[in-house]
C-alpha cells in the first residue's frame, strides 16, 4: 500500500467529473487499499478519488474511533434523501478550513462493492453527511459551493492565509 497525494482547492483536477469504474479487478481493489491509507494518514473520514487525482467514481470512507468500519462505493447513486441537518465540514482538500453546511440527514445510496455487486446501503447522522460530501467530489463539487459568496471568501482568503504562513514558516 501506499499513501497518494492529495490535491488541495483551488487545484482545478478538483473540479472533474468522475467517470463510471467498469473494471472490478486488483489494480481496483490495491487503488482502495491505497485511498484508506492515504485517508487514514491524514486523519480524515471520508476521502473520493478524485481528491487523488483519479477521475473514477471511487469513494471511502470510515467514521468509526477504531477505525475498523471502512466502507467503500463504487459508482454511488442516492436514491433517496430525508430530513435536513447543519453539520460543521471539513475537507482534506482544505486543510484546516471547516463550514457550516445544511445536507440530508439521511441517504439510500446503490453502489457497487469492490468486487463489483450491487449494494443498496442507507446511511445517517454525520456519516450521511460524509457520504454526500465524497460524492460531490466525484461530481465536481467541493463544500465550499453551498456556502454563500461571502461566506466563501472568507474561507479562501483564511486558507490563503494558512497557505502564506506554512510557507513562510
Amino acid at each position: 500500500m501506499s499513501v497518494l497525494t492529495i490535491l488541495e482547492f483551488p487545484d482545478p483536477r478538483l473540479r472533474t467529473r468522475a467517470e463510471p469504474v467498469r473494471a472490478f479487478d486488483a489494480e481496483l481493489k490495491q487503488f482502495v487499499a491505497d485511498m484508506f491509507e492515504t485517508m487514514y494518514d491524514a486523519n480524515g473520514v471520508g476521502l473520493a478519488a478524485t481528491q487523488v487525482n483519479v477521475h473514477q467514481q471511487v469513494l471511502v470512507a470510515d467514521m468509526s474511533d477504531e477505525r475498523n468500519e471502512p466502507i467503500v462505493l463504487i459508482n454511488a447513486q442516492i436514491l433517496e434523501k430525508d430530513g435536513a441537518q447543519v453539520y460543521q465540514e471539513g475537507c482534506l482538500s482544505f486543510p484546516g478550513i471547516y463550514a457550516d453546511v445544511t445536507r440530508a440527514l439521511k441517504v439510500k445510496v446503490k453502489a457497487n462493492d469492490v468486487d463489483g455487486n450491487e449494494v443498496v446501503r442507507e446511511f445517517e447522522g454525520p456519516l450521511a453527511v460524509c457520504i454526500q460530501h465524497e460524492m460531490d467530489h466525484l461530481a465536481g463539487k467541493v463544500f465550499v459551493d453551498y456556502l454563500s459568496p461571502l461566506k466563501r471568501s472568507m474561507l479562501l482568503k483564511r486558507l490563503d492565509k494558512q497557505r502564506k504562513q506554512a510557507a513562510s514558516a
